[in-house]
């Protein structure tokens, strides 16, 4: 690895925002990881676009919400690059229901992965992070943190944890010089969003002052500049990219 270069992991990058993260932190001298655990083909196309863009990218294969192969990951990177500079938290799911039909497992798998899933990438990165004394570590909450969403009791509470755990890390590892922030998108235009009925979507569309959906580079360009130098003296803050939709 070249002394000036840049080592960047993006979990759950296959697709929408992260593959929009991969793109809009991929450059030259820089080395990116793309994570994702079950669409290695559409991760195997978020590397080409990186590498596009003059990064070196590979893909690397692991679940977030499993605690010794996020550990064995992270190693694996330092292993082979000597470093990690950005860890951005991006893999996430969703189980959605009503809370009086919410099944347990549905609970305990989003907050598996959404929260506990961040927590572990958090963990392990931070140790080299630590002895580095720099870092950028950048999670992705949701506006659904902030004003709930009904049939989403799950997925609020673990964004909002999410939110907790920014602040919590941003005090501890302030002393190394690495910095811990958040971004909370509002209504994204996704996969998910695209497939919601039309009459949904105008509703949703109505609430907001921009009147337009984002994109997913609207949120990669943010998490492009917390994990920038511009940034070095923000953390423990939570963005808001939501068109005016909540102005907290």
């Amino acid at each position: 690895m070249a002394d000036n270069e840049r080592v960047v992991l993006v979990t759950g990058a296959s697709r929408g925002i992260g593959r929009a993260c991969v793109a809009a932190l991929a450059g030259p001298q820089t080395k990116i990881y793309v994570n994702d655990v079950a669409n290695l083909d559409q991760a195997a196309q978020t590397c080409e676009l990186a590498t596009a863009k003059g990064a070196d990218a590979e893909v690397l294969p692991f679940d977030v919400a499993v605690p010794s192969a996020v550990n064995a990951a992270v190693e694996a990177v330092i292993k082979s690059s000597g470093r990690l500079d950005v860890l951005v938290n991006n893999a996430g799911i969703a189980r959605d229901n009503l809370i009086a039909r919410l099944k347990d497992e549905d609970w305990d798998q989003v907050l598996a992965v959404n929260l506990k899933g961040a927590f572990n990438c958090l963990k392990a990165a931070c140790r080299p992070m630590m002895k580095q004394r720099s870092g950028r570590i950048i999670n992705i909450s949701s506006v659904v943190a902030y004003m709930g969403n009904p049939g989403q009791s799950n997925y609020a509470a673990a964004k909002a944890g999410l939110v907790g755990l920014t602040k919590a890390a941003a005090r501890e590892l302030a002393s190394r010089q690495i910095t811990v922030n958040a971004v909370a998108p509002g209504f994204i235009e996704t996969e998910m969003t695209a497939n919601l009925p039309e009459k949904v979507r105008a509703e949703m569309l109505a609430q907001i002052p921009l009147a337009r959906f984002g994109t997913p580079e609207d949120v990669a360009a943010v998490v492009a500049f917390l994990a920038s130098p511009a940034a070095a003296y923000i953390t423990g803050e939570v963005i808001h990219i939501n068109g005016g939709l909540i102005m907290a």
